[in-house]
């Protein structure tokens, strides 16, 4: 289940990027937030509490929507952009900022 539903800007061209090991696809332009959040209900699992977080903000200013991709880089979410490739975690040890 997705937490968000794309309306609108249907047309661009579609990338694939893996989450948690899982082929999924976005738009190219998308943040990787919403990227994630319109393949999945949550965009990680928080380091503290282990329950789902789905960023705060969403412009940059909360630290709430950090990830990390499978080699451990961190992303911040809500200003990255979605590349074709990426291979992103969302796993609470995946979601814990520097």
């Amino acid at each position: 289940m997705s937490l968000f539903t794309r309306v609108a800007e249907t047309q661009r061209a579609s990338i694939t990027f893996s989450l948690d090991g899982r082929s999924v696809t976005a738009l190219a332009g998308d943040t990787v937030l919403t990227a994630v959040l319109t393949q999945a209900d949550s965009l990680r699992l928080s380091e503290f509490s282990g329950k789902p977080r789905a960023g705060f903000c969403l412009i940059g200013a909360c630290q709430d929507c950090w990830m990390r991709t499978e080699d451990g880089q961190p992303v911040r979410a809500c200003s990255t952009e979605i590349q074709s490739g990426m291979r992103l975690l969302s796993a609470v040890s995946g979601g814990a900022r520097e």
